[in-house]
């Protein structure tokens, strides 16, 4: 058994599956639908729900902010740096 030989036929490297390429298009628009109905269907449920789905939705909008604090020990001017 020859372990050195290439690959021949099938996709090329970098080539993407069509069935996933489809999939992800079709999906992709089923999405954009939703998100142009949110603003009405947000607006027909009650105020906690709202704010409860609006706290779930918002990482994907927003990046977290990270906590910077001071090391003990550490020099003022090595922390002020990052900034």
């Amino acid at each position: 058994m020859n372990l050195n030989k290439t690959k021949t036929g099938g996709r090329t490297k970098g080539t993407p599956n069509k069935i996933t390429n489809h999939l992800r298009n079709k999906l992709k628009a089923i999405i954009d639908n939703e998100l142009l109905e949110l603003p009405k269907m947000l607006n027909q449920i009650d105020p906690k729900e709202r704010i409860e789905l609006l706290i779930k939705l918002l990482p994907y909008t927003i990046t977290k902010v990270q906590t910077v604090s001071h090391k003990e020990g550490e020099p003022l001017s090595n922390w002020m740096d990052e900034f």
